[in-house]
């Protein structure tokens, strides 16, 4: 029973990193850039969230509402101001441009008085609560990571498989010339990626928040969701997820059978044993080049 505790606590913990790694894989399907700025977006919406019940006094779903919706507004203003006047650059460039932008928002929230230095608990109503199955007694912070990342994920797919939008965002990934000229507004299309994967990195803050705590660097954890992202493929949104759940699965049980410090190693050997064995991850795609 202790063991499948300890497997759901890395459920739980690996829907976190799958949804940043959506993030990932969303930007870079849409735009070819890889987003280093996504764990810190994740935490400046932990702090939306917050901010919306500890300044306002709102309640916890709707100060979640209010901090989803504005992290989509700011990262549609993140690639309209920031990212695409670069677009076209080299790729090295724009990466370096997504690492400063995630160290400005760390930079602009540690700079808050009072606030951005400090550890905060977001009260959430569930807080504290359990739920005993038997000899197995869940906790409802995990439970309601799970649920909510799968009632995410079925959002997400009915938004790419049956609306105009999300069909069109599916075209402008797979080629955004020919998409544009079919007349699809690519452009507008990579606004609204951005704001799709900062709304899903808020997602993961205030579901991660209550588990641990609301601080400037934990937006860190995007370092592992990098891995989860190239072990499902970074081509995949469902790889995402799935990576995610691998490394957060592995990560647990290592951080219980193994000495100390194994736990923050263990997803970089997963991902070199992924690009040993498929270097395309489990569900991405050999590319093809003819020269």
């Amino acid at each position: 029973m202790l063991i499948l505790q300890i497997i759901v606590a890395g459920i739980a913990q690996g829907c976190v990193y799958g949804l940043i790694a959506l993030g990932f894989v969303l930007i870079y399907k849409a735009t070819e850039t890889v987003n280093f700025a996504q764990g810190d977006l994740m935490m400046l919406g932990a702090f939306a969230g917050l901010a919306g019940m500890g300044f306002f006094g709102w309640p916890f779903w709707l100060a979640a509402l209010a901090a989803i919706v504005a992290m989509a507004l700011l990262g549609l203003l993140l690639e309209r101001a920031i990212i695409r006047p670069v677009l076209g650059q080299p790729q090295f460039s724009i990466v370096m441009l997504t690492f400063g932008v995630g160290y400005v928002i760390r930079g602009a929230v540690t700079m808050v008085p009072g606030i951005g230095t400090d550890t905060h608990s977001l009260p959430v109503p569930y807080k504290g609560a359990t739920l005993s199955l038997g000899p197995v007694t869940l906790g409802a912070e995990q439970l309601v990571v799970i649920s909510a990342t799968a009632l995410l994920c079925g959002v997400l797919w009915l938004l790419f498989r049956f609306t105009r939008v999300g069909i069109a965002m599916q075209a402008s990934s797979q080629n955004q010339l020919a998409a544009y000229y079919m007349g699809i507004p690519v452009q507008r299309l990579n606004g609204l990626v951005w704001a799709l994967a900062a709304a899903v990195a808020t997602v993961a803050g205030l579901l991660l928040a209550p588990v641990t705590f609301v601080h400037a660097n934990m937006g860190f954890i995007g370092l592992k969701a990098f891995p989860a992202a190239i072990v499902g493929g970074f081509g995949s949104l469902p790889g995402a997820i799935v990576g995610g759940l691998i490394i957060g699965v592995v990560e647990s049980l290592s951080g219980f059978y193994l000495p100390e410090g194994f736990k923050d190693v263990i997803p970089y050997a997963v991902v070199l044993l992924m690009l040993a064995i498929k270097p395309t991850g489990l569900f991405g795609d050999r590319a093809r080049k003819k020269v």
